[in-house]
């Protein structure tokens, strides 16, 4: 017993016992085609060698026949002839060449070779002149042999024959395993086009992305951490009877974190995580998305507990017979219902957690937006004030920056910008400071990129005229001029006229973070943004296309108070914004044409009163608006502070938003597509 005890710990110490028959490597099949191709080759070299130095008929005649150099001429497939020099004249200087030959002795008289060749023209001619040369021979006492022989290349015809059939075959055989080399998950080739493309991350191949990298999305890292704690400790929640979700779908504007945030589940989970995008289940061939479908479900069966990942769902998940091609489309609604069915269908599929993300949920079907199937819909939202400081803090510590930078400033500057937009914002403040031979990115050097990525590249060499400069001058003046006096207008930060992207000149304003608007807020807004036009009238007693961006999004935000937000007298309380997106491809209005005409009216009605109460507002201090635009026009960029100094300090004050008292019995929808069409943009463009 002892023994044994000792040969076991001894073979403990030596390690897992290796077996030696697992460490053969396979046998290569393309050695075999590499050795025909060398024995080919060989064959040809030992048959026959180098090819003797072919020579003019002048040289046969002159130089070898008339002083009797030759010894015997062989005549072969009356195509060529092989001339052979007698032994006692290759020491002449004139075969000197023979001898210093790079052959290696093939031209020896030894080795049977020939030293020359001569490629025959007319065989009859050739035969006559070597006939008068033979009688030359004869009479000195000499003998010139002359023969003919017929040679078969057998190797040449043979290769001839096969070379062509054993390349189209190797060529075949190589595509072939190619093509059928797909095996498994994420597998290629026409054999294997309905197998899954999803990448798996297991403990082999784990993302070294996790939670620290995800910043400002607190309350959706939560949601997700639960899902990767319930596969981390199952009997925590199972011994009360709780199940985990089946599915999760996050939801949120581009830019957002979304995929982001999945990454991070599958750096954190220690289970098989599947990657996919929705795109990967499309193909031209019919049958195929469904197919692999398929394949990554039983994959992920065969590996569960494990948690699969869809981005941009929408590109599969697009609500069935809606479709913008009218029934064209029959391949991905056949993957939809394969999925559907995949994830909670006849089959039992417990194991397998459905992570998915899009930006486009009112597209997708009901189907696939039920309990059983997505049991969590997940809202990353763009980050407020506190969220993008801490985005900020994540991405700066790759950066070099000073010292006394302040994070939270830089975040006050950024609002409604996403994640992807505050990286973006960080990567471009480096590159201004390194064009500029900077030791570390600067306090400036952020600013600079803001304004890069909202207004575009500086065009300082555009060619302008002074008229038109002065015009661009005095529209940017007149929309600060109206910001700085209107309460409910944006804090204005600076104004330019230098062209940057299409723009020819800009007003950079704080937008107050707000999660509704009044009524009285939006017409300030629309003010704001009409005065531009209202002081090219007042100055200039006419108006220019400079306004083309401002008028189009006035247009907007008068058509949304009218149909979606029920800010019409005449319209009423009524709504004809469809948050399902149902009508989405619909060929009529949800109104009838007399109520588009009132529609219409009460719009312009909107626009003309904002309008002329931008005109009002602009000629009570037109001296001021002139004293700011030729100062505009003088120092090309003016901030607050210059505005302050002309108009006086800002009468409104903000009131403080107490952001933690929410009463939670009423709930009011930030619904981000209407917003949108309201909430004034970091940059006003004036655009001709």
């Amino acid at each position: 017993m002892a023994e044994k005890k000792d040969n076991n710990q001894n073979n403990q110490n030596k390690g897992p016992i290796k077996n030696p028959k697992n460490n053969k490597q396979k046998f290569n099949f393309y050695w075999i085609y590499g050795i025909i191709a060398v024995v080919f080759i060989g064959m040809q070299f030992m048959n026959y060698g180098p090819s003797p130095k072919e020579i003019s008929i002048f040289k046969l005649e002159n130089e070898m026949l008339k002083p009797h150099d030759v010894d015997k001429i062989i005549i072969v497939n009356r195509d060529f002839a092989e001339i052979f020099i007698k032994v006692e004249r290759l020491g002449d200087d004139k075969y000197k060449e023979l001898n210093t030959d790079n052959s290696g002795g093939f031209n020896s008289l030894s080795s049977n070779r020939a030293h020359y060749s001569y490629s025959i023209l007319s065989t009859e001619k050739f035969e006559e002149k070597i006939t008068e040369y033979q009688d030359s021979y004869d009479k000195s006492g000499e003998t010139l042999l002359v023969k003919s022989e017929k040679r078969t290349d057998v190797v040449g015809e043979a290769l001839s024959w096969l070379l062509m059939p054993l390349i189209f075959i190797g060529i075949w055989l190589f595509f072939m395993r190619k093509m059928g080399s797909g095996s498994g998950v994420g597998g290629g080739g026409i054999f294997s086009v309905g197998k899954s493309k999803a990448k798996v991350f297991d403990k082999e191949s784990k993302s070294k992305i996790d939670f620290n990298f995800v910043a400002g999305l607190e309350e959706a890292k939560l949601e997700v951490k639960e899902i990767v704690d319930f596969l981390k400790e199952p009997k925590k929640y199972t011994r009360l009877g709780g199940k985990i979700p089946k599915g999760a779908l996050l939801v949120g504007p581009p830019g957002t974190g979304k995929t982001l945030l999945a990454k991070a589940v599958a750096g954190e989970a220690n289970v098989p995580f599947f990657s996919m995008s929705g795109s990967d289940f499309v193909e031209m061939f019919v049958g195929v998305g469904a197919s692999r479908v398929r394949d990554l479900f039983k994959n992920a069966k065969e590996k569960s507990p494990c948690i699969i990942f869809i981005d941009e769902i929408d590109a599969i998940g697009r609500a069935r017979g809606k479709n913008p091609n009218m029934g064209a489309n029959d391949e991905r609604e056949n993957t939809l219902n394969q999925l559907l069915t995949e994830m909670d269908g006849f089959d039992t599929n417990s194991g397998v957690i459905i992570i998915a993300a899009t930006n486009r949920a009112d597209v997708l079907d009901k189907a696939l937006l039920r309990a059983g199937r997505f049991d969590r819909q997940i809202f990353v939202e763009l980050p407020d004030l506190n969220e993008r400081e801490a985005i900020f803090k994540v991405h700066l510590k790759e950066i070099k920056t000073e010292k006394e930078l302040d994070v939270k400033f830089l975040a006050k500057q950024t609002p409604g910008f996403s994640g992807a937009d505050i990286a973006n914002i960080c990567n471009e403040a480096a590159l201004i400071a390194a064009r500029s031979k900077k030791k570390s990115v600067e306090k400036q050097d952020f600013l600079d990129a803001v304004d890069r990525v909202v207004g575009g590249l500086e065009k300082r060499n555009k060619i302008i005229t002074q008229n038109e400069k002065k015009t661009i001058a005095y529209h940017e003046a007149g929309h600060a001029t109206a910001s700085w006096l209107l309460e409910h207008a944006h804090p204005l930060v600076k104004v330019t006229i230098v062209p940057r992207g299409k723009a020819l000149g800009a007003a950079w304003y704080l937008p107050e973070e707000r999660q509704i608007t009044t009524t009285e807020q939006i017409l300030d807004e629309m003010c704001s943004t009409l005065a531009g036009r209202a002081s090219e009238l007042i100055n200039f007693k006419k108006i220019s296309t400079g306004a083309l961006n401002d008028l189009e999004k006035v247009t907007k935000q008068a058509y949304a108070m009218v149909t979606y937000y029920g800010m019409s007298e005449k319209i009423g309380n009524l709504c004809y914004y469809d948050s399902s997106g149902q009508n989405e491809y619909s060929f009529t209005k949800p109104y009838s044409n007399t109520t588009g005409e009132l529609i219409d009216k009460e719009a312009k009605a909107i626009i003309d009163k904002q309008f002329d109460r931008a005109i009002k507002l602009l000629s009570e201090n037109k001296d001021n608006l002139i004293k700011l635009a030729e100062k505009l026009l003088k120092k090309e960029v003016v901030f607050s502070e210059d505005l302050e100094e002309i108009f006086g300090k800002r009468k409104f004050k903000k009131e403080e938003q107490d952001k933690d008292t929410v009463n939670k019995s009423e709930t009011i929808e930030d619904n981000t597509k209407e917003e949108s069409l309201i909430k004034d943009k970091e940059i006003k463009d004036s655009e001709l």
